[in-house]
């Protein structure tokens, strides 16, 4: 089948977060399933001046947006049996970042009526158009409402994939007709109303022929008032077409045994020992001393969601008991400064690099003894299944994706694979980072766990044959 995946991020080209890992690693799954599968995304201003020679001009097609007209560029080049699309809308795209413009949905509009239009002139016909969370979200509203009744566009399906939840999507009502040419009784009747704003993600949710979200738990969570940021008012009765599927990892990319940025390859017979060897080479690296202590890793965005604070509030303690912190990831200012502050305050014991650094992150998930990922709220998150993959027992509160990937210690003893706690507080990771270090100390139970973790399989396969479940039926 004919698969066209739509969202604003992909590997290698451009991510940003966990999602351009997904959308990158679930296409490839299903290149590798015997589907033909394309991915669109703008043309973004890093993707041309690092990627522009690979790229081969396809056509190019005319938009309306409100009082604008714009002419876009269309690029095709392909990785890894993928065919990527590319739309190069100047305007919008050609800038730093990815996200957070004042014109935000104006760009986002201009987006979803290019690939509405950019359809027949590359020749690509979808039985699936796969839409991954809010930029893209009325896309289907579009095409069913403008070519409904038009033989090429009338047998698309679509899938929508809530990564999260927090992000609506939400724009004033008047840009129904501003910016999308619809007519604003979309938005009158309630298909595109939620809390008197007009919200994208609610328009994909209404118009998917399917929902999917990226873990058994987080979608038993999005239909409370707790876990869907009040989504759970529209899912509810649109439950019978909402389903869990577990995200997983690229094992090609984060392959202990043949990963290049590894200092020692980590076997399964000598886990314990390539670890050590390669955990004393980062202690080197960065100026730690005293490898035989444990080692408490994190990479991530450092937002309030990651549980960043929660850790704060216990380095003092942990460090003055013997625990070493290695912190990558940028984000909010006042954490970043904090961890600064530690760094600055223990230079011997934690250690922060601020920004992301992919060799220094492989080092880090396969060097550490534990990883910590106490977030608020994951609806499945990736770096616990990759931390597990290198033998690293990840830290972690009970919510969405984090309880469906790592058994915590308390419940399932022998069987664990890292370790895990219910309130979010900082008491509680204390418990949990105590719980850690007695696990450390005992050398053969140590042991045992870190198998556990490393035999754990997350590959995208699974995952693959899961979406098939659901695309089939709908074709």
């Amino acid at each position: 089948m004919n698969i066209l995946m739509v969202g604003a991020e992909a590997n290698p080209y451009v991510k940003v977060g966990g999602l351009g890992d997904v959308v990158y690693s679930l296409s490839k799954a299903l290149v590798h399933q015997g589907e033909n599968v394309a991915i669109v995304l703008p043309y973004y201003a890093s993707v041309k001046a690092n990627h522009h020679k690979s790229m081969k001009l396809v056509g190019d097609i005319s938009i309306h947006l409100s009082w604008r007209h714009h002419t876009a560029q269309l690029y095709t080049s392909t990785l890894d049996g993928i065919t990527y699309y590319w739309v190069d809308l100047q305007y919008y795209f050609d800038r730093p970042n990815i996200y957070g413009y004042y014109d935000e949905h104006e760009r986002w509009a201009a987006f979803v009526h290019a690939v509405h239009w950019m359809l027949p002139v590359v020749g690509f016909q979808p039985d699936i158009i796969h839409i991954h969370d809010w930029p893209a979200g009325m896309l289907p509203v579009v095409i069913q409402t403008i070519d409904g009744h038009n033989d090429f566009y009338k047998t698309i399906k679509f899938v929508l994939t809530i990564h999260s939840p927090a992000f609506l999507g939400d724009f004033p009502p008047p840009l129904v007709e501003d910016f999308y040419n619809l007519p604003m009784s979309l938005y009158e009747e309630g298909a595109l109303r939620f809390h008197n704003q007009a919200s994208t993600l609610k328009a994909a949710i209404v118009y998917a022929d399917h929902i999917t979200t990226v873990s058994p738990t987080h979608a038993k969570e999005l239909l409370t008032p707790e876990g869907s940021f009040g989504l759970h008012e529209v899912l509810l009765p649109l439950q019978h077409k909402l389903t869990g599927i577990l995200n997983g990892i690229d094992t090609d990319e984060w392959n202990p045994i043949s990963d290049p940025h590894l200092t020692y390859p980590i076997h399964e017979k000598t886990l314990a020992e390539d670890k050590q060897k390669n955990k004393e080479a980062l202690f080197q690296q960065l100026g730690l001393d005293h490898p035989d202590l444990p080692l408490f890793g994190l990479v991530s965005r450092l937002t309030f969601q990651k549980g960043i604070g929660l850790i704060l509030d216990n380095i003092d303690h942990f460090v003055n008991v013997g625990a070493k912190f290695v912190f990558l990831g940028s984000g909010e200012a006042e954490l970043e400064q904090r961890l600064r502050e530690f760094a600055f305050k223990y230079p011997s014991s934690v250690k922060f690099i601020q920004g992301y650094n992919n060799p220094l992150a492989h080092q880090i998930y396969a060097s550490s003894d534990f990883f910590l990922m106490p977030s608020l709220f994951e609806p499945c998150g990736i770096a616990q299944m990759i931390a597990l993959r290198y033998g690293t027992l990840p830290i972690v509160r009970e919510t969405g994706g984090l309880i469906d990937t790592v058994k915590g210690y308390t419940h399932y003893k022998e069987e664990a694979t890292g370790i895990s706690f219910h309130h979010y507080s900082g008491d509680s990771l204390g418990w949990a980072i105590n719980q850690a270090i007695d696990v450390y100390n005992n050398k053969a139970n140590l042991t045992k766990l870190r198998l556990k973790a490393y035999k754990e399989n997350n590959n995208w396969k699974r995952a693959s044959n899961s979406y098939l479940t659901i695309y089939q039926p709908l074709i």
